[in-house]
């Protein structure tokens, strides 16, 4: 991985500058030492990233910046400005959301933790190292002790915490530190058998629980949580896109339908590739570093993973690719994710897009929306896959509230106990939905039953694309068109490549649903097919 490395030096170099220059030198100002962000804040988790590669270059003899004196200034004022905002019991604020939150010191101290053991593992330091080492080793080890306050939100945010108190535990022998730790992991790793974490989050919060198992695995001696970790880049070998991204549409998370690279998994496919001897990995790790190559991304902040494990720097593999061929159902996932070459499709059990399509130029979002009760969109409750087919389905239950049998206390609506109410129920509605492979690319068969005379609407977003034809038109695309399409097949296309569907049927144009509905897909062209329940309609999509 030399070349790797040498890349990430590269970019490290370029975070220096960028560093530099955002660095407030204003003596009189309250935030004297830090790093400004685009938006104009300041902030320590920012600044402890800007520290974080700060020292990696200072510390790399093979970095321009080595043993400068100027870095080694720039980053003590950061440093200054740290210790200024961690409070008394050592933890940190995330300003623009979350006060003396431990999971956020977590987060802070986890940043300049590699740099730190880095320096600590050395048996020879120069005094400015030397100097680095303590003020790192301070801000983690009053970070750790904070986080004996405990408090989380989020799934994640418990392993990120527990990660933290094992490795301040073991790096400065503070056993009630790891004893903390433990309360947290007697909850129970939540990644199931298929390698699914709680929040589903491929684009962000996987690397967070993924580095905190790490974290984990090194300071309590258990290779099991190591596990976790190999389950879930197995299941990521299945996300990813055609157009070399990573499928995000599943997540809870803010990194939802965001276009996100495989960048961010390269060290845990390298790091547990070698440990484990898992070629696979290995040849992922390769991948992800093409895709840095051939996007020009700014590589991985990884100069100090480097540091603290030298042996990846010269750890070569020829091979280099994601797999292209595969269909996978993670049934206690809800989802399936199909491969064949440039053409990709995702079906997915609860949610209202429950089918993406993806030919590496066009990408294609399916809903099927309409007005029923509470319910507003098909959201399958069930999937299932029989011979070779996934199915989906959905029971949505008609019902009225009925009067109180007695005189209730109140006549405020607000204040009723209106779940107690007796009820009247029915008539109910199914939807039943399969998703079949084709030789031209796949059928979805979509049914509905139940209910008679309900305008309903298929909906397909389209993204990427700038130009729709069918027999009777072609015209330019902007991103916000609604169109319904009455009959015949359509082309969705731009300069790089093409989807087919149909056949379109339109019987109203009732697409804007009531008005609780779900907005359409935010800078998507937007194709309905519309019908009066019960239908039931085969629709072909040919990438």
């Amino acid at each position: 991985m030399r070349a790797h490395y040498e890349r990430v030096v590269k970019d490290t170099e370029k975070r220096v500058r960028h560093a530099l220059r955002t660095q407030n030198t204003q003596k009189n100002s309250p935030y004297y030492g830090a790093y400004v962000m685009p938006n104009g804040v300041y902030m320590q988790k920012h600044a402890l990233y800007q520290i974080a590669s700060l020292a990696a270059a200072y510390c790399c003899a093979d970095c321009r910046y080595y043993h400068d004196e100027d870095i080694l200034a720039s980053i003590l004022l950061g440093l200054d400005y740290v210790d200024s905002t961690q409070h008394e019991n050592g933890l940190f604020d995330y300003i623009t959301c979350n006060f003396f939150s431990a999971p956020d010191t977590a987060f802070c101290i986890g940043i300049i933790l590699p740099m730190y053991k880095y320096l600590a593992q050395r048996e020879a330091l120069t005094e400015g190292e030397q100097l680095l080492k303590e003020r790192m080793g301070k801000i983690i080890n009053l970070g750790g002790r904070g986080l004996l306050e405990g408090g989380f939100h989020t799934p994640n945010h418990r392993w990120a915490i527990a990660g933290l108190l094992a490795q301040c535990g073991k790096l400065f022998g503070e056993e009630d530190l790891t004893r903390a730790a433990f309360q947290y992991l007697q909850e129970g790793i939540d990644c199931n058998e298929d390698g699914e974490y709680s929040e589903k989050s491929a684009g962000n919060y996987n690397g967070v629980n993924n580095q905190a198992m790490l974290f984990l695995a090194e300071a309590l001696g258990d290779d099991s949580y190591e596990q976790h970790v190999i389950r879930n880049l197995r299941m990521m070998l299945t996300y990813w896109e055609p157009d070399e991204s990573i499928f995000t549409a599943n997540s809870t998370r803010f990194d939802k339908d965001r276009l996100v690279y495989p960048d961010g998994y390269y060290f845990f496919y390298l790091y547990i590739g070698a440990k484990y001897q898992i070629p696979e990995f290995i040849a992922m790790a390769n991948y992800a570093f093409q895709v840095v190559f051939e996007k020009d991304l700014l590589s991985p902040d990884l100069l100090g993973r480097f540091l603290l494990h030298p042996e990846l720097i010269d750890l070569e593999a020829d091979a280099c690719h994601t797999p292209t061929e595969y269909k996978a159902f993670y049934a206690e996932s809800g989802i399936a994710r199909v491969r064949r070459g440039n053409f990709s499709y995702t079906v997915m059990k609860d949610k209202s897009n429950f089918l993406y399509v993806h030919n590496g130029a066009v990408k294609l979002a399916m809903k099927i929306g309409g007005s029923f009760c509470e319910h507003r969109a098909f959201k399958a409750e069930t999937m299932w896959e029989e011979k070779g087919e996934f199915h989906l389905h959905q029971t949505m239950r008609g019902w009225y509230y009925l009067p109180f049998p007695e005189k209730p206390a109140t006549s405020d609506w607000w204040k009723m106990d209106n779940a107690s109410r007796p009820k009247k129920w029915g008539p109910d509605m199914d939807i039943h939905v399969i998703v079949r492979d084709t030789e031209a690319g796949i059928d979805v068969d979509v049914r509905t039953s139940g209910v008679q005379g309900a305008p309903w609407r298929i909906e397909l977003a389209f993204s990427g694309i700038d130009r729709l034809e069918n027999d009777h038109l072609t015209m330019p695309i902007h991103g916000d068109e609604v169109l319904v399409l009455k009959d015949g097949y359509f082309t969705a296309a731009n300069a790089e490549g093409s989807m087919e569907v149909g056949p379109c049927f339109g019987r109203h144009h009732f697409t804007e649903g009531k008005e609780d509905s779900e907005a359409k897909q935010a800078g998507c062209a937007t194709i309905y097919l519309t019908d009066y329940t019960e239908f039931h309609h085969t629709i072909s999509i040919r990438p």
